[in-house]
């Protein structure tokens, strides 16, 4: 297959039909963010566009950047001062193209976080939430062994290299899961609607134990930038792959 000509204008165009980004209403504006050089041979993902990730993508002589976590979020200040003065300043000194995508690409059936923290932990994708899309469930594997959450902790802490915070019995018997990447702990209720016996995201909120042992249902918060790394990851691969250019993710450490 002949691959595509790599302009900033194609790959925003093909990215933009790929991830239906109009079907979506998003906190932030997704596509092309900041323009640069209009011929791309090189581009950085990441899940943050922050000053570090953007340091890098210098240092790698790349063309654009592609984040998950992008710029002008709703609420925020417009003014271009201080941190995000900073962070355009070194962009646009570089002729660098950044792309950010959020609710699409949580969302995308294949390279989309929730479709890729199912691949990376094993788990059978049955469906999505008829409340919220967003959020998905299935079986904790394919494997005939029966699963507690003991099992699941120890998976998420094996695949994605950091200890979870585990609400619930490690002797729970696990048969349906259910998952929502990064911030979506309020979805915790959705999830219960769902007769999951856990419900794993990226972060926990004070009343986020509360409801879990209420509803009756574990809770595992798993890290919101440790859920997050590997759609981003999955699209970048899948740009190169078209338009027969260079991809490097850089993963930028974060706790949260």
């Amino acid at each position: 297959m002949k691959t595509k000509i790599a302009t900033s204008e194609s790959i925003e165009s093909f990215l933009n039909d790929l991830l239906r980004i109009s079907h979506f209403k998003d906190y932030c504006p997704n596509g092309l963010q900041v323009q640069g050089k209009s011929h791309i041979k090189t581009v950085v993902s990441g899940v943050t566009a922050s000053l570090a990730l953007i340091e890098q993508a210098i240092e790698l002589n790349a063309d654009a950047v592609l984040v998950h976590h992008g710029w002008f979020w709703k609420n925020d200040d417009p003014r271009i001062i201080r941190q995000l003065h900073a962070r355009l300043q070194l962009l646009m000194e570089h002729n660098i193209n950044l792309y950010a995508y959020h609710l699409p690409l949580d969302q995308h059936p294949e390279f989309g976080n929730n479709a890729q923290l199912a691949q990376i932990l094993g788990f059978e994708i049955q469906g999505q939430s008829k409340e919220n899309d967003l959020v998905w469930y299935g079986k904790p594997s394919q494997g005939s062994r029966k699963k507690n959450l003991l099992d699941i902790r120890e998976r998420i802490e094996k695949k994605l290299q950091r200890t979870p915070l585990v609400i619930g019995d490690d002797h729970q018997p696990i048969k349906k899961v259910a998952w929502c990447t990064g911030g979506a702990q309020g979805y915790i209720d959705i999830a219960a609607n769902l007769g999951a016996d856990v419900y794993i995201s990226g972060e926990i909120s004070e009343q986020t134990s509360h409801a879990a042992r209420e509803l009756g249902i574990a809770y595992i918060s798993a890290g919101h930038h440790a859920t997050e790394r590997y759609g981003v990851q999955a699209l970048g691969i899948h740009v190169a792959k078209t338009f027969g250019i260079r991809h490097i993710h850089v993963d930028i450490p974060n706790p949260a």
